[in-house]
């Protein structure tokens, strides 16, 4: 299979807050819904000469073949969702973008600008596109009006501060909040993956694997034989660019940080930092619990 470089827009568009809408609509109705937005997305692109690169889970990833038509194209996609109301609710999408060399392998993408534009969107907020330096200065004179420096911060292969623009794309923008000038906003760079092992087993949650279900069920992501756990125990999820840990389970799970007290999650959740150990139901110092230890992989989660 030919392997090829090319000067692309790389976008992705995520639905915010799945989670939240599975809990409002149901299983179904939510996955109705979902699955009209993601066609609502994918439709935008024969506008802009854009192409559907892969769906995953409940974001798409595609390219197009300049700048504006990147940005046009994030435009319509906010536009077409704000109007969406599928079951009486309404979607919101965040969107990150970058304007750069791909490495093209088949019907795949990798590299830095994937890589960019995936942060650009896990640190963009509900209805928000956000884009690089780099694709602000290969938009024409007429769309430069539309997007506004806001924050600065060292993207995956620089070692540079650039700028971070916000894509203008309501027709009445008297909701923005005005840009202060006097300070200096860097934002949070890529802080690493999440390593989860137990035994011969090991796992990374990051962009491409974003949630891990661990319990004694078989339909677990990992399926562990302690008799404390529960089938469906809890979940190990990447929010934005950090780690949370959600307890589904009857017993709770015990989170014993390095260095730190021991604490029992019980229908609740836990942020992850650092690294420690896991015990699914009772505490990691009993001699009979199956633990699993989890550490950060410094290393950008949004790599190749």
């Amino acid at each position: 299979m030919t392997r090829y470089t090319q000067t692309l827009g790389v976008l992705f568009a995520d639905i915010s807050d799945s989670t939240g809408i599975y809990r409002r609509l149901g299983d179904t109705a939510a996955r109705q819904a979902l699955g009209e937005a993601l066609s609502t997305l994918a439709a935008v692109l024969p506008e802009h000469r854009g192409r559907l690169v892969k769906t995953i889970g409940d974001e798409v990833l595609c390219v197009f073949p300049s700048a504006d038509e990147t940005v046009l194209a994030a435009i319509e996609m906010q536009t077409r969702i704000h109007s969406m109301k599928p079951g009486g609710t309404p979607l919101a999408v965040h969107i990150g973008m970058h304007f750069g060399p791909v490495l093209v392998d088949g019907d795949d993408i990798f590299g830095d600008t994937v890589n960019v534009a995936a942060y650009l969107t896990a640190t963009a907020q509900a209805e928000q596109i956000l884009t690089t330096e780099a694709t602000e200065q290969n938009l024409s004179n007429q769309l430069k009006p539309s997007v506004r420096a806001i924050f600065n911060t060292v993207l995956k292969g620089s070692t540079r501060e650039s700028g971070v623009y916000q894509v203008l794309w309501r027709k009445d923008n008297f909701e923005l909040t005005n840009i202060n000038l006097k300070t200096k906003k860097i934002i949070p760079a890529d802080q690493g993956s999440l390593v989860l092992a137990i035994g011969g087993w090991r796992e990374s949650i990051d962009a491409w694997q974003p949630k891990l279900l661990v319990g004694r069920g078989e339909e677990c992501d990992l399926v562990v034989n302690d008799e404390f756990a529960s089938r469906r125990h809890m979940t190990v999820r990447l929010e934005r660019t950090h780690f949370y840990l959600f307890d589904h389970s009857i017993n709770g799970t015990y989170v014993a940080p390095d260095g730190r007290d021991e604490i029992h999650v019980l229908r609740g959740e836990i942020l992850l930092e650092g690294s420690g150990r896991i015990g699914l139901g009772r505490s990691c110092s009993d001699p009979g619990a199956e633990t699993l230890s989890f550490t950060r992989d410094r290393r950008a989660i949004y790599r190749v």
